[in-house]
């Protein structure tokens, strides 16, 4: 496969429901390989192992919230430079933004369609590694 693929997601949700339907998505629609984290704490435990290409985040979340786990990744030498999308469903402007400055390329509304989600995805991937 072309390296700019995008094949190894981890996507870090603390909604069960979320996780599943997303899975779902990812995998059987979009052929990713996706790793779930329940947690920012869990993300930090598994990602260097993992080695994703591309880290999707929730951002509210309990105890650590999407912008402060994408934080500690970068802080992992391994996923330094790995590009990330938020997932909300606060997508203001002003609150874009702010996760814009964050470190993400991009921002997904909550509630996402299943259907198009990978599509989405692989747009924003596509955009940024052309």
């Amino acid at each position: 496969m072309n390296s700019n693929e995008l094949e190894r997601i981890l996507f870090v949700e603390d909604e069960a429901d979320i996780q599943a339907v997303a899975q779902v998505a990812l995998e059987a629609v979009g052929g990713f390989t996706v790793r779930i984290c329940s947690s920012g704490e869990e993300a930090l435990r598994v990602a260097e192992a993992f080695a994703p290409q591309l880290i999707l985040s929730d951002v509210m979340m309990p105890d650590m919230d999407g912008p402060a786990t994408l934080i500690a990744l970068r802080r992992l030498p391994a996923l330094a430079d790995t590009p990330a999308i938020f997932m909300t469903a606060r997508v203001l402007p002003q609150e874009v933004e702010q996760l814009r400055a964050c470190g993400a390329m991009a921002v997904i509304a909550k509630p996402f369609d299943p259907m198009t989600l990978a599509q989405q995805i692989k747009d924003i991937w596509g955009q940024s590694h052309a």
